[in-house]
């Protein structure tokens, strides 16, 4: 038994290139079709997630400037003055406004009466798609026909 097995070594021992094949090029151009299949799914599930995270970003800021305006309002003692640029309206920064990158002009709308101001905070995203928050209102997405009353996108 020992020697069979010591024969049979020897002879792979003497004849090394034997039974010792690489892929064929068939087996090559499956792999490389399959891989191709993989990436023709992959990619556009990976720019929706992009396109969301800008637009979760654009939700943030819009969120973020609601915020800063109350801020300002309760340290003024009114609200900023209607249809200005919300980076533009004074003490907003000092109030935590920031902007990101995906967010596009962040436009601010007075609205309502002196004694029950209304407000809408309106951005559109570099995706497109157009948001707004309202002084009741989180940041909702909305189509340019469908904005509330005194905003503008």
């Amino acid at each position: 038994m020992l020697a069979r097995s010591l024969a049979n070594l020897n002879r792979r021992r003497a004849n090394p290139d034997e039974n010792q094949g690489g892929f064929t090029l068939i087996e090559l151009l499956v792999v490389v079709i399959i891989i191709g299949i993989l990436a023709a799914i992959a990619i556009p599930v990976y720019l929706g997630i992009q396109n969301n995270a800008k637009d979760a970003s654009v939700k943030s800021d819009l969120t973020n400037a609601k915020t800063a305006i109350i801020a300002v309002q309760t340290t003024t003692g009114t609200m900023p003055a209607t249809n200005a640029v919300a980076s533009s309206i004074p003490n907003m920064v000092a109030n935590g406004f920031t902007q990101g990158i995906h967010t596009g002009v962040i436009k601010y709308a007075l609205g309502g009466t002196t004694a029950a101001p209304t407000f809408c905070i309106t951005s559109v995203s570099t995706t497109g798609a157009i948001f707004y928050v309202t002084d009741v209102l989180g940041a909702t997405a909305t189509t340019a026909a469908t904005l509330p009353a005194g905003c503008t996108p």
